[in-house]
């Protein structure tokens, strides 16, 4: 059966795309250039802004940004996976004016000091939505002096952390600046160490959010803020499962130091709950800072404390 002139046209030119897909997976938007690894698309167009289409695919690979504003775009959300680290850290090093990461899964990475992420954030602004962070060391790292911003938004953050294999703990989402970190409508699930999210920064805001540790094992907190924080933790849902190195809260402030002004944190509208099988009485609030925190109405189950006030 003959095809007819659109429909051959068509197919000739979808197998053309897919061929060009599989020798250049990695295409520059701007350009229409194609790639054969990440790493070459940086280098290529170092010092500019633009997006990187990145075609269905598991890469054994990793990529460093060292200038300009890169934008690092699945084709198809969740079918472009990355599993390499670079310099001993992560899927992609972050050093350029500013990232997105947008769609990208980042699966099975470790390196030998216990910090593999897939995310490692050393310079400039980071936005990161509908990705995954799977079965890793840790997800998103990253810690600078600098005002950066991090936002991160829809995304699944599953089976990570860790405190058994080096000394120092990872941990799902680790950040430091002297900026905002936000944390939007995603879930954090099944971690193996460490906390859910630790940040040192001086705002916060973290809202609509699940947190489901009931398949955890030896975790921590949900969140910490071990230097204290203001901003708000709102429209949450917290399950502390059983399985707890430390279980005494779901989110503590200036558990390490009064860094940050904590005074107005605002604490509202959430839900927390036990795991079956979770017999303790964790906190849900502890406070370390010795300042006067917004706590508002949240709904808790059976069994978790409200609040408790902690010597530093």
């Amino acid at each position: 059966m003959r095809l007819a002139p659109i429909l051959l046209a068509t197919a000739l030119a979808a197998s053309a795309t897919q061929a060009q897909q599989a020798s250049a997976p990695f295409t520059v938007q701007e350009t229409g250039e194609g790639y054969g690894s990440l790493d070459d698309a940086l280098q290529a167009n170092r010092g500019q802004d633009f997006t990187v289409l990145i075609a269905p695919g598991v890469y054994r690979e990793c990529a460093i940004q060292q200038a300009g504003r890169v934008t690092f775009k699945a084709v198809r959300a969740g079918t472009a996976i990355f599993e390499g680290a670079c310099e001993g850290k992560a899927a992609l090093v972050l050093r350029g004016g500013g990232s997105v990461v947008d769609g990208l899964v980042f699966r099975g990475i470790r390196v030998p000091d216990g910090n593999g992420a897939g995310i490692r954030i050393e310079i400039g602004d980071l936005t990161v939505r509908n990705s995954m962070f799977l079965d890793s060391q840790e997800g998103i790292l990253g810690g600078t002096d600098e005002a950066s911003n991090v936002t991160i938004d829809r995304s699944t953050f599953s089976g990570l952390g860790q405190c058994h294999e080096t000394e120092d703990c990872a941990h799902s989402v680790y950040l430091g600046s002297r900026g905002t970190v936000t944390i939007t409508n995603s879930r954090f699930e099944r971690g193996q160490g460490g906390h859910y999210v630790k940040l040192r920064v001086p705002r916060v805001l973290i809202t609509d959010n699940s947190f489901d540790d009931s398949a955890g094992n030896r975790t921590n907190y949900m969140i910490d803020l071990p230097e204290g924080a203001t901003g708000e933790i709102a429209r949450n849902t917290f399950v502390q499962g059983a399985r707890k190195e430390n279980w005494t809260g779901m989110i503590v402030v200036a558990a390490e130091q009064q860094k940050y002004r904590s005074a107005g944190l605002s604490v509202h509208d959430n839900v927390a709950s036990l795991a079956p099988g979770q017999s303790k009485s964790p906190a849900f609030v502890a406070n370390v800072s010795g300042e006067r925190l917004a706590l508002g109405t949240n709904q808790l189950g059976a069994g978790v404390r409200a609040y408790e006030t902690r010597e530093p």
